[in-house]
């Protein structure tokens, strides 16, 4: 109630006279039926501005730290995510982020949109960073089909670290479902994991235009922030700019490389 309400009369309303969002290809989201909308991670704004577009409730995975703050603010913004629909994700990794993708599935059982970031966390600096292969699993698990969705623009509106919103145009482009059908019952093989992840990758590639980094975003934020990249976020996997979600260097998924992480997430 509390969702629709914010969408309908008061978000809603002020959000779509500021920024004026376009879109294109919303007809590629069922009306009805479990769906997972994977979408490329520019801003914090990016769970605000896609589900005021979509017509039906889209669940999120956020990351737990979210529902976990302290001090006015922190109480407010625990209680602001539970109320849009949005559910903690731990991405800590074992069985708390297992845990995290039984609530995804959860959602997903009950014939609801989830909405998942497969970089796990936002981009550093605008590009498109590797897939984690936890919304593969929960496709293929769930057997529900994929809807890229390119965020254009949200992370002019609120780079990482700004608070207060630049007032400028954003934009959306869903496209055609993903079916992966042809996977359906080996959604514990690793090299399919694998290859699903990379394939949505490089849609969400062709669909936004930003150039593909063959490297987890996570990795790159430690490295910036001058930390370990060693350990379960994929360090090691240097990975290639420019080169297609395969990190072969053209623009088509190729052969499937090592699992990766498995959880979505957001950050």
């Amino acid at each position: 109630m509390f969702y629709w309400f914010m969408k309908t009369f008061v978000l809603g309303p002020v959000l779509k006279l500021l920024f004026r969002p376009w879109v294109k290809g919303l007809d590629n989201v069922p009306a009805e039926g479990a769906a997972i909308l994977a979408s490329n991670h520019l801003s914090f704004s990016d769970s605000i501005f896609m589900p005021l577009m979509v017509p039906r409730p889209v669940v999120f995975l956020a990351k737990s730290e979210y529902f976990t703050g302290t001090g006015l603010k922190g109480r407010l913004t625990a209680l602001f995510f539970r109320l849009t629909n949005q559910l903690p994700m731990d991405r800590s990794g074992g069985a708390a982020s297992a845990a995290s993708l039984n609530a995804g599935m959860d959602v997903l059982s009950h014939g609801s949109l989830l909405g998942i970031y497969p970089e796990g966390t936002r981009s550093p600096d605008s590009r498109l960073y590797r897939g984690k292969v936890g919304v593969a699993k929960l496709a293929l698990e769930a057997r529900v089909p994929v809807i890229p969705v390119a965020m254009i623009g949200t992370d002019k509106v609120q780079p990482i670290g700004k608070r207060m919103p630049n007032i400028r145009r954003i934009g959306m482009i869903f496209g055609e479902p993903l079916d992966f059908s042809r996977y359906y019952g080996m959604e514990d093989d690793r090299l399919i994991q694998r290859s699903v992840t990379d394939e949505i990758m490089y849609e969400l590639m062709r669909l936004s235009g930003q150039e593909y980094v063959d490297e987890y975003a996570a990795v790159v934020k430690l490295r910036l922030a001058g930390k370990p990249t060693d350990g379960p976020t994929g360090a090691g996997d240097k990975g290639s700019a420019g080169a297609g979600p395969s990190g072969s260097g053209d623009t088509s998924p190729g052969e499937p490389r090592d699992s990766g992480p498995g959880e979505p997430g957001n950050a």
